[in-house]
């Protein structure tokens, strides 16, 4: 046995800056914040999703503490309705999917349990067939997403006001435009077979230009409780989608 390894040190909070001592016999709760390199109109940066997602795993995993940490994001993920535009990258729903299967059968070896929280909505379908997967074969995983009702779909007021909230520096007010304001249920049939070049010119489903700060610090709080919430009533044996 490697004595140095017997030595008592701090929980960590981080598994980015931890060490292999550090997670050795822990057996931690990993929070791993999945989103996406998409544009988000003229306004947003692409990282928009990720950033979100990070915040609020961040929020979760200090609101819960031992044994929960927090992992590095996940940053790629499925946005094939934005291709076409510039900045994204997208790796698609099967790439996705077999990504966090792999990830969670590597970091279940050394972690106890897996919430995925999730802030692109185009990553869904990916995670939650990863999170069954993971699930039927014993693997105690879950995920659950940065949403809040009446949220409008991509890069609107919703987006807009959560990002002047934990990242106004880099919101371009004076260029944010208004986008699609029609429901989503209505922009589906041309979404799919066009993406969302189809439907909005400017990349935006919705108004940013009603966005404020104030209002994302509501919003904002309101995706960290509903998450932390769910996170700390799952118990073993729950379901994958934390609701």
């Amino acid at each position: 046995m490697n004595s140095a390894y017997d030595r008592r040190v701090a929980f960590p909070n981080e598994l980015g800056i931890s060490t292999a001592r550090q997670l050795h016999d822990l057996s931690p709760a990993l929070i791993i914040p999945l989103g996406s390199t998409e544009q988000h109109g003229p306004h947003l940066p692409v990282d928009t999703d990720t950033r979100i997602a990070s915040a609020v795993a961040r929020m979760i995993a200090e609101q819960l503490a031992d044994p929960w940490m927090l992992a590095p994001a996940i940053g790629y993920g499925a946005s094939g309705e934005h291709q076409g535009f510039p900045g994204t990258v997208s790796i698609g729903t099967a790439a996705l999917q077999l990504l966090l299967v792999e990830y969670g059968r590597s970091a279940c070896d050394w972690a106890s349990r897996l919430v995925f929280v999730n802030g692109h909505g185009g990553n869904v379908s990916a995670v939650a067939a990863a999170v069954t997967l993971l699930r039927s074969e014993g693997r105690d995983v879950a995920w659950c997403a940065c949403s809040v009702p009446g949220a409008d779909a991509h890069a609107g007021h919703t987006e807009t006001s959560v990002l002047l909230h934990i990242s106004p520096e880099l919101v371009r007010t004076e260029q944010w435009v208004a986008g699609n304001e029609r429901p989503l249920a209505e922009l589906m049939p041309r979404l799919r077979d066009g993406g969302v070049a189809a439907v909005s010119s400017v990349g935006v489903l919705g108004n940013p230009t009603t966005a404020s700060a104030a209002e994302g610090s509501r919003i904002f709080a309101e995706m960290v409780d509903t998450c932390t919430r769910r996170v700390a009533a799952w118990t073993p044996g729950a379901g994958g989608l934390l609701q």
